[in-house]
């Protein structure tokens, strides 16, 4: 469990001599900084399973489950083309089954699995956010982007999350139940049929998929990297999206990066570091606590060395917390330590969730961070803020939902 905030750490102050040094905010002198901690949760809670479906399983576990269903086993390929393919678990499209009990079929091998409960747009109609409800009535996001270059899937790999960064609001909702490999491909299928269609205005494909929506990947490792499979892997055996252009996002679990490190897989990874001192990492990011930055960065360059791909550090930048001259400093003198010129800092003005106290750093702030990172010999960008009237922030929506 992640300890009561004891110290936050503060401007920086000058001495005597004219040098900088950290000001330390200890407990109880600036309660607007104070959190409630909650518990880290590594093992997601067995509940809710969802039922058995064509994503879930293996070529031939599909092919032995057509036999089980009564069918010829050649239809577990076709299942599979109209899925992956066609994006579609419609009974009445799939005239190449015989139509005696073809509902009842496609039902059994490709049961529905998430149900829409709210759609909002906004940003012009380029940014949708979905709801959607789980067969045991658990609640997920997943927000569809259109950017001039492409269109992006922000994706939820758990119900809620247990990692209890105290400025997310799912993280701060807990962790319910980890998703299934096939409630992951699946948001990715209803997405990529809906931007065919035309939800973001005019109909184009998607192309890429990231990580980011509610929960931490690398804690559901095996149902998430078997849906990483199945969005790369070319049709029809899966959606044929390039794993260059799949992002996988991580707090840092180290053990889980250097796993990944292994698979051979040509995915970005994205570090949630958030802050470059363990000092205020510890209460960000409480999961720091099992991990230090020096070791979440090394993992991360195992991973840039196998693969030969840049890290991505995704960094909230919060105001008066972790947005001070002198952390943009160290955050790229680290990072070149560690990963030299295979890093790239993705700076996320913070979206506030209601009633919190966490807020985004002033314009002025931001933009001499984003200097001072670039003049410290590091790739630097802030992300296109995308969804704001539409409570985008991972797990808002699912929130305001539930009763």
């Amino acid at each position: 469990m992640h300890p009561t905030l004891r110290t936050f750490t503060g401007p920086l102050r000058q001495d005597g001599g004219g040098r900088g040094r950290r000001e330390s905010v200890r407990a109880g002198e600036n309660e607007s900084l104070m959190t409630k901690s909650l518990p880290l949760i590594f093992t997601a809670p067995r509940r809710g399973r969802p039922p058995p479906h064509l994503a879930d399983l293996g070529p031939q576990a599909r092919r032995d489950a057509v036999i089980a269903a009564g069918a010829p086993a050649f239809r577990a390929d076709q299942l599979a083309r109209h899925y992956f393919t066609n994006l579609s678990r419609d009974a009445a499209q799939m005239t190449d089954l015989p139509a005696a009990g073809r509902a009842e079929f496609v039902d059994a091998l490709l049961p529905e699995l998430l149900t829409e409960v709210r759609s909002i747009s906004c940003d012009d109609g380029d940014t949708r956010k979905t709801l959607w409800r789980a067969h045991d009535g658990t609640l997920i996001e997943s927000v569809l982007m259109r950017y001039p270059e492409r269109i992006t899937l922000c994706v939820s790999s758990q119900a809620g999350c247990g990692m209890a960064c105290p400025f997310c609001a799912t993280g701060q909702g807990g962790l319910e139940r980890n998703l299934s490999t096939a409630e992951i491909v699946d948001q990715v299928r209803l997405a990529a049929a809906a931007a065919r269609d035309g939800a973001l205005g005019a109909p184009g494909r998607l192309s890429n998929v990231v990580f980011m929506g509610m929960g931490e990947p690398l804690a559901n490792y095996n149902r998430v990297l078997a849906a990483v499979r199945l969005i790369t892997a070319p049709a029809p055996h899966g959606l044929g999206i390039s794993a260059r252009s799949v992002t996988m996002s991580t707090v840092g679990l180290v053990p889980a990066i250097e796993r990944m490190t292994r698979e051979n897989l040509q995915v970005r990874l994205a570090v949630s570091l958030h802050t470059p001192d363990d000092e205020l990492r510890d209460t960000l990011v409480p999961v720091n606590d099992r991990w230090k930055v020096d070791e979440v960065l090394a993992a991360a360059r195992g991973y840039a060395d196998a693969t030969g791909r840049r890290v991505s550090i995704e960094y909230a930048l919060i105001r008066d917390v972790n947005d001070q001259p002198w952390r943009a400093d160290l955050l790229a003198s680290t990072l070149r330590r560690h990963l030299g010129q295979l890093v790239h800092v993705n700076l996320i003005p913070l979206n506030p969730t209601p009633g919190s106290q966490w807020d985004a750093s002033p314009r002025p702030v931001q933009d001499e961070f984003v200097r001072r990172v670039r003049a410290g010999g590091v790739a630097c960008t802030v992300r296109d803020t995308r969804g704001q009237e539409i409570a985008a922030a991972c797990g808002q929506l699912a929130a305001a939902n539930k009763v």
